[in-house]
């Protein structure tokens, strides 16, 4: 749905209290719901978005969320980045940089494949299913930079302000390293979104059930498992969990009676 349309939509579901959305995207309408109350209830005042390809979540942030915080977007793609820029450009919050995160930082080389909406650190999985053998396949590999969400954090706290931050990851099979690498960083956000592999697209990556427990395991907890995209029925590959910091939600609760 095009901005303008948006717009329109917005202001006739505030109007007549229903969701109105596009027929080819209905399956984001429960991340939208979701979304929608979850930055409201916990007050998020910045989203770091990691692996923005083309800065479609940080759109749809703007048009159907309604966020008006600060969106900072990695993205490590020479080529998708430079169009990245060119979205960004005319908001004055929404923020780029050209870097992978990752475990640790360092150059990398980067998989750039045939659909880059699929490039990744990791290679293609041998066994992954056929129907992504032409998309998921390397087109050619690239060196990259790559930083820490501990030091990017810290990095832009300091020039943004913000006191609430969201994690957005969509790293194509590096999510956890991302989180890792957050360190006694990733206390300071209030939630999370991340795509869990249910039958992984890419070589030696976790599960969804181990990447779930990392996750509880430094104080997050589920709220909402949510379509990562139209789906390939009849089977599930992914999907995304939104999470919360038990502790945050201690805070917007206040003192227990």
């Amino acid at each position: 749905m095009s901005s303008w349309k948006r717009k329109i939509a917005r202001l006739a579901e505030k109007l007549s209290g229903t969701v109105i959305t596009h027929p080819a995207e209905i399956h984001q309408l429960p991340e939208r719901v979701l979304l929608r109350r979850f930055f409201a209830d916990f007050e998020v005042d910045c989203v770091f978005d990691v692996g923005a390809n083309k800065g479609q979540y940080a759109r749809q942030l703007r048009d159907d969320i309604g966020f008006q915080g600060h969106i900072v977007s990695f993205e490590p793609i020479p080529y998708v980045y430079v169009d990245l820029a060119k979205r960004a450009s005319t908001d004055p919050k929404w923020h780029v940089a050209r870097q992978a995160l990752d475990r640790e930082a360092g150059p990398a080389i980067f998989n750039v494949m045939a659909s880059d909406v699929f490039s990744s650190l990791h290679r293609p999985a041998e066994d992954q299913p056929s129907r992504f053998s032409q998309t998921n396949t390397i087109s050619t590999s690239i060196e990259v930079t790559r930083a820490t969400l501990a030091t990017e954090y810290v990095r832009w706290r300091d020039e943004l302000g913000f006191k609430r931050p969201f994690l957005k990851m969509d790293t194509q099979g590096n999510d956890l390293a991302v989180f890792e690498g957050a360190g006694d960083m990733i206390a300071h956000f209030v939630g999370l979104q991340s795509e869990l592999s249910y039958r992984p697209l890419y070589a030696g990556i976790p599960g969804f059930a181990e990447t779930l427990q990392a996750y509880e395991a430094r104080g997050f907890r589920l709220t909402g498992l949510v379509p990562s995209n139209a789906g390939h029925f009849p089977d599930l590959h992914e999907i995304d969990c939104i999470m919360y910091r038990t502790d945050a939600a201690l805070r917007l609760a206040g003192p227990s009676a």
